[in-house]
């Protein structure tokens, strides 16, 4: 009897696939936290965060989904993975978690279009994320609502997609997150969120000019 019980879990794990396995993949894996390491090293001795987190958590995500038959399913559970990962290693650190999570998210977009995704739904979901875990460790929800609509909106920009459809998205992560830890946070990052978009629009404005406007994926 004991030996199909072992065999019965055995099977229930083998059955433990993709998105999972993406997600471990995305952050290198909880036992020797590669992933976390490398976005230590990429925050300075002063705590500056560097613009490389930008690719590392890009190819990152594009090699932890590459072949995957869901990539949209998969790109949700891996870019969670990927900024909390990014937050939380971070944090451990004292580096400032709102660039972390802006650059974090500008990363996590610009993986879901080169893999294809839909970038409305990565750029919600990353916002949604980053400031949930901020909240978890103890960090300023407000600011990184804030920075996260600001990436968001360097992200489309540089790939020529639609600013302004896609900040909406990530502020309507920011408040879902906001709203579920509380009332009063809700009403905070409402207004923290408000003042952000309003300060994207020039970016948006400046999409008429030589680059051309990629739509989103659908």
């Amino acid at each position: 009897m004991q030996a199909k019980r072992r065999g019965g879990t055995t099977g229930r794990k083998r059955k433990t696939t993709g998105t999972a396995q993406v997600g471990a993949k995305a952050t290198g894996g909880a036992s020797n936290g590669s992933f976390e390491q490398a976005i230590q090293r990429a925050v300075n001795g002063s705590g500056t965060v560097s613009v490389g987190l930008v690719n590392l958590v890009k190819n990152t995500l594009v090699t932890a989904i590459s072949g995957a038959r869901d990539v949209g399913g998969e790109m949700g559970t891996a870019a969670v993975s990927a900024v909390r990962g990014s937050i939380r290693a971070a944090s451990e650190i004292g580096a400032d978690l709102g660039a972390v999570a802006r650059y974090s998210i500008m990363g996590t977009i610009e993986a879901a279009e080169q893999i294809g995704g839909e970038l409305g739904g990565a750029a919600r979901t990353a916002t949604r994320d980053a400031v949930k875990t901020t909240r978890d460790v103890g960090g300023d929800v407000n600011r990184v609502a804030g920075h996260a609509i600001q990436g968001t909106a360097e992200a489309a920009r540089r790939l020529g997609a639609d600013v302004g459809s896609l900040v909406q998205d990530a502020a309507r992560g920011a408040v879902e997150a906001a709203d579920r830890i509380g009332s009063a946070t809700g009403r905070a990052v409402r207004a923290t969120v408000a003042e952000a978009v309003s300060g994207t629009k020039a970016l948006a404005g400046g999409q008429d000019g030589a680059r051309p406007t990629r739509r989103r994926r659908a």
